[in-house]
């Protein structure tokens, strides 16, 4: 039963991030690479998987303690 109600607060907290992520930049920051041609699109956020690396990283050694 609490497996499930993990994997659901999961689904949700992820859900809300992509949504907060969208409407407020968080994708488009420096150092993120953006090329858009004719028939072609291809984004590396670079600079957002470090800082949601960092972000995730002091959540779990917080929630570790």
């Amino acid at each position: 039963m609490s497996y499930w109600l993990g994997l659901l607060l999961f689904a949700g907290l992820l859900g809300l991030f992509v949504y907060l992520s969208t409407n407020y930049g968080l994708g488009r920051l420096p150092g993120d690479i953006v090329v858009n041609r004719e028939n072609f699109s291809f984004d590396l956020p670079v600079t957002t998987m470090i800082l949601v690396s960092l972000i995730l990283s002091l959540a779990f050694w917080l929630f570790g303690r």
